[in-house]
Parts: structure tokens; sequence; C-alpha cells
């Protein structure tokens, strides 16, 4: 599923591309995503709406419109947006078209159906149920050591499971969890509570190193994700062990492990990270 990093990357690529054009018109062909679409009110809430801005909260592209309405997608596990031409061939699976004056179109193609795309007001957001109980972004000036210190406290989770909750901190996918905790020689299982500020500060520098790191890399692909352009992300060359069991760490030689956490692989070094 793309994280933050990812989700970013498409965010800057529609950034440059979009911002200043106009909806001329919406097709859907495919209505049963995760929250089933209408089609007849998306078309009449994005016909001849102007593109002001792209921005994104958490894992979801937030396309504002001119005047006080957003188009809100979440890509899901397998969705993609791709800037094509009109009249080009689509991507298999392309069920959402927005056509743009110019002769362009943005299509959201997802062959899962677990992404999904709605309008809503910009005053409306913060209470609507996607986003609700939403922790902070990694990058904003509230993400502090003492704020993590402070939601860990009480927590007997461990330290992977923490970073992973949405209603902590957004965007550290169990991907970046696993190289963030690495970078700063913490072991997973590590209760979150019995932290103390110094090995939290090594946590809360290595969580927005790593995600800085795989923005710049333009995102992980493992799989499924590209962006607008078709790209695949490079980050996947640098990571240090997700998806690395039973092969060396690189910093200390020990092999590396695979454990389950909540439902998920979690890696780790046993030889650096205590």
């Amino acid at each position: 599923m793309p994280e933050l990093p990812e989700v970013e990357t498409v965010r800057r690529s529609l950034e440059r591309r979009i911002v200043g054009r106009t909806v001329t018109d919406c097709i859907v062909r495919e209505t049963r995503f995760r929250t089933p679409l209408d089609p007849a009110a998306l078309q009449v809430a994005l016909r001849g709406r102007r593109i002001v801005g792209v921005e994104r909260r958490s894992k979801y592209l937030l396309i504002a419109l001119a005047g006080e309405d957003v188009l809100v997608l979440h890509l899901g596990m397998s969705g993609r947006l791709d800037l094509a031409r009109r009249g080009t061939a689509f991507l298999p699976h392309t069920h959402v078209q927005l056509e743009l004056d110019g002769g362009d179109e943005l299509r959201f193609s997802d062959p899962r159906r677990f992404g999904m795309l709605f309008v809503t007001s910009r005053a409306a957001l913060p209470a609507h149920p996607r986003f609700t109980g939403l922790g902070i972004e990694p990058f904003d000036r509230g993400f502090t050591v003492d704020y993590l210190l402070d939601r860990g406290r009480s927590s007997r989770r461990p330290v992977k499971n923490f970073l992973m909750d949405a209603r902590v901190v957004v965007g550290v996918g169990n991907i970046y969890a696993s190289e963030a905790l690495h970078r700063a020689r913490v072991r997973p299982s590590t209760s979150v509570r019995r932290l103390s500020p110094q090995r939290m500060r090594c946590v809360h520098a290595s969580v927005r190193a790593v995600l800085a790191s795989a923005v710049r890399a333009g995102g992980t692909t493992l799989q499924d994700f590209r962006d607008t352009d078709g790209h695949a992300g490079r980050f996947q060359v640098r990571l240090r062990v997700y998806d690395r069991a039973g092969e060396a760490c690189h910093r200390c030689g020990r092999t590396i492990r695979r454990i389950v956490q909540a439902g998920r692989s979690t890696f780790y070094c046993p030889g650096c990270q205590h």
C-alpha cells in the first residue's frame, strides 16, 4: 500500500502539472470502490472547476478546487494516477477519468478497487470520518521528541506498533517503521514506554530521516507503485532490513531476522538493534 513517501511523490508530480487547469468532464467507468461512487454527483461537483492546489493529509491526496471544495483521493493498495493525452491508450482497470482543459486527462486506475475518491468542503474535512482521529504529520513542528514521549508514556505496545498507529503519527508504514528503527538501533519489539529520552530522540530523528530520504527517492516500489509519469520509486535499493531476512546486516554483519507484529512482517538486526 502506498505510504507517505509514495503519496507525497504523487502530490508533487501532480502539483507541477495540474494546478491552474480546469476539469471539463468526469467519466466514471466503475463505481464499486471501498466507498461506492455516485457518478452523477461527482460530475456535478467537478465539471467546470479549476484546480488551485494539490495537498496531502496522511495517505490522502487533496485536490483543492476553486471555491471551498476538495477532491479527496486515496490510492488504496494498488491505485495509480496517470496524466495522459486524450485519446491515448488506457491502462488496465482505469475506472475514473478527469478531462482537463488543454487535452490532458487525469486517470485513476485501481485493479483491487480499495481506493476511494469523493468531494467535500474544506470546512467539513476535519470532521469527516476518514480524517477524525488522524495523528500528527511527521514533518510538522509539533512532531517532537516530547510529543512521542508523552504519547508513549503509558503504552505497553512495541515501539514499531506505536509508530505505525495513525492516531499517533501518520504515514509511518511498515517498511519505513522497520527502516527507522534499524537506523535508530532500537529493536522493534521494545516497549515504547521503556525508551529513554535519548533513545526516543534517535527514533524521532530516524523516522524523519528515513521518510525524507524516501521522498527524495520517489518512494518505494516493491510491486505496483508508479508516479504519475509511470516511474517506479528508487528507495527499495536503500533498504537496510526490510525484506532482507537471512541476509547480513550492512552495519554489523549479523543475520537479519523476520518476525510478525500485529499481522505485519517486521525485519530487524539482532546484533545492532537492542
